[in-house]
Formats: C-alpha cells, sequence, structure tokens
C-alpha cells in the first residue's frame, strides 16, 4: 500500500519497491526459523553451561604431588576410614572403617545396596579421600603418593565397560602407554577374549563402535579385561563385573576373572555367589563398618549371620524367578 503511494507520488520506482518487498520477507522467514529454535538454543546454553561448571570445579585431590610408587606388593588396608560423599555431606558412609586386603590374595565385599561396597573401591583408586583416617598401599599413604604413579598398578572392570567408538585393538592398548602388540594379544588370551576376536573379519582391527555396540555384553566385558591388565597391575578392583552378563557369558567371563586373578591382589564387589564363593576372603560391610570376615564355609556355617542371610536370599529369589519363567 505504501509502495503504491511512493509510486504514484514518483518518490520511488516498482524495482525499488519490490527490493524493499523481498527484503522484507526474506528477513520475516529468517526471523521466523530463529524464534523457532529459541528453546533449542536456551537449552543449549544450558547444557554449556553445566560443561563448564564441571572443567571448572577444582579438585581437592592433589595430582602431581607426592612420591613416585615403582613396585607394588598389593598389600591394602583401609585404617579407621571415615568418609561421606560430597554431593550428600549430612550421611556418612563410613564411620571408622577397618579393612586389611593381603598382597596376592582376593577378597569379596558384600552386602545391601548402599552399604560402601563400591566407595571401597572409589577410595582405593583415591576418586575420594577420606575424610578422616588413611587408605594405605604396602604401608604407604596414597596421599603421599603421585595419583598416576598410584593407578600404574591399579587395573579396573567395572559392571559396565566404557568402550571407545575405535578398534578393539586400541581399546586393550587405551591400558598401557607403549604396549606391544605381543603385550595386546596375550592380555586378550588371559582374559579369554583371543578366540573370537580372531573369529571376526578383521579380527584386532574390527570396530566395536559408540559404546561397544558392535560386541555381545561378555564380549565387551572381556575386552575391559584384557584393557586392566595388559599393563599387569599387581592390584585388581572388580565392580560388579559378572553381574549384567547372562549365564552363559557369566561362566565364560568368570573363567577369565579367575585366570587373571592368580597372584594379585584382587578386590571384588559382587552380589552372586558364583563369583564370591571362591573369593579367599569374604568381608561383609553393614552400616559402614566391618560386621563379618572369612571364607564362605566358615561364614556359610553361620546360621545366624549376615552373610547367611544374604545367601539365603538370593536363593530364595533365583528360585522365585526359576518358577516365574517356568509358569
Amino acid at each position: 500500500m505504501y509502495g503504491s503511494h511512493l509510486m504514484s507520488k514518483e518518490l520511488a520506482t516498482f524495482r525499488s519497491v519490490m527490493k524493499s518487498f523481498m527484503v522484507l520477507i526474506v528477513t520475516a522467514l529468517a526471523m521466523g526459523e530463529t524464534l523457532a529454535m529459541a528453546p533449542d538454543i536456551i537449552k543449549g546454553n544450558q547444557m554449556a553451561s553445566s560443561v563448564f561448571e564441571i572443567l571448572d570445579r577444582k579438585t581437592e585431590v592433589q595430582i602431581d604431588t607426592g612420591d613416585d610408587i615403582k613396585k607394588v606388593e598389593g598389600v591394602i588396608q583401609l585404617r579407621d576410614v571415615e568418609f561421606r560423599y560430597p554431593s550428600r555431606s549430612e550421611v556418612a558412609v563410613f564411620k571408622g572403617l577397618d579393612l586389611l586386603m593381603k598382597a596376592g590374595k582376593s577378597m569379596a565385599l558384600v552386602g545391601m545396596s548402599g552399604s560402601g561396597k563400591s566407595t571401597v573401591l572409589s577410595l582405593i583408586l583415591r576418586f575420594y579421600d577420606p575424610i578422616a583416617g588413611k587408605v594405605l598401599v604396602d604401608g604407604k599413604d596414597i596421599k603421599k603418593l603421585k595419583l598416576k604413579s598410584l593407578r600404574r598398578h591399579i587395573g579396573l572392570v567395572q559392571q559396565e565397560p566404557a568402550l571407545f567408538a575405535t578398534t578393539i585393538y586400541e581399546n586393550i592398548l587405551y591400558g598401557k602407554d607403549g604396549a606391544t602388540e605381543a603385550e595386546v594379544i596375550e592380555a586378550a588370551k588371559l582374559a579369554n577374549a583371543h578366540t573370537f576376536i580372531s573369529s571376526l573379519p578383521e579380527g584386532y582391527q574390527t570396530k566395536v563402535g559408540e559404546r561397544g555396540v558392535q560386541l555381545s555384553g561378555g564380549q565387551k566385558q572381556r575386552i575391559a579385561i584384557a584393557r586392566a591388565i595388559v599393563k599387569d597391575p599387581a592390584i585388581l578392583l572388580l565392580d560388579e563385573a559378572t553381574s549384567a552378563l547372562d549365564v552363559e557369558s557369566e561362566r565364560v567371563v568368570q573363567q577369565a576373572l579367575d585366570r587373571v586373578m592368580k597372584n594379585r591382589t584382587t578386590v571384588m564387589v559382587a552380589h552372586r555367589l558364583s563369583t564370591i564363593k571362591n573369593a579367599d576372603v569374604i568381608s561383609v560391610i553393614q552400616d559402614g563398618k566391618i560386621i563379618e570376615q572369612g571364607d564362605h564355609q566358615h561364614l556359610i556355617e553361620n546360621k545366624n549371620g549376615a552373610y547367611h542371610k544374604l545367601v539365603n536370599l538370593q536363593q530364595q529369589q533365583q528360585q522365585q524367578l526359576q518358577g516365574g519363567q517356568s509358569s
């Protein structure tokens, strides 16, 4: 309307009016698309701010200070440890926990969910420092050791293995800087993984996909075991390493674990009886303290003990599950 008025007064040409009209239309379309993206932009800003918040967080764990540790025998001791998670400072996880793990032996930590089993592993790995008390490796306070030097002697296998979107070979190699091909293959053999890897068309160069989606649960777990032991650690930590597997995969993975646990200090967190019954020592944690300790045979004979009750509860649950499946 205004354009025709300008043209009638000979203040504008038809060409200039059409140019202005097209600019307005294109601008309106661009603004409309931009406003439609506004919710996503807001979400993106919120996500980025949370990422930067984590990056800017200052850890209280000193990383580069302390002594190098060249050789580890594997004696682990938690002495009068008190601990609370920073995000739940009002809840005491441990109140004077004392625990001794002998070199070259295996210890299973059992107890109800939330009793602090996995927290013991986190303290040994020094993901956190205790509020009071000490965590000792071969009699040395781990606070006085360089973090990288300490973790060089520790292997960790978790319930859900973290595999990277690269080859099987590179996933195992990640466990030790500069490992040779022979060391990678030997670790895979110990982890009961070499046979299935060799049967794949591309062998060790097979891409595992994002988070290992190209592999089964048992295969992923065996690769994680190989990655943990390629550096030949003196200490092996197993956090529910077989709990997410089916019976057959569990059997194969357990065979691999039994093989790699020999002559290593092994601390395992598990619920399944098949995983823990062969441990040298079983420690029952309740309310932040060790309430029972011994081997499977000794503990199961104590019919009033916490371990006996846990085993009975697990067997009842398995029977109910089997009964439900048969019906």
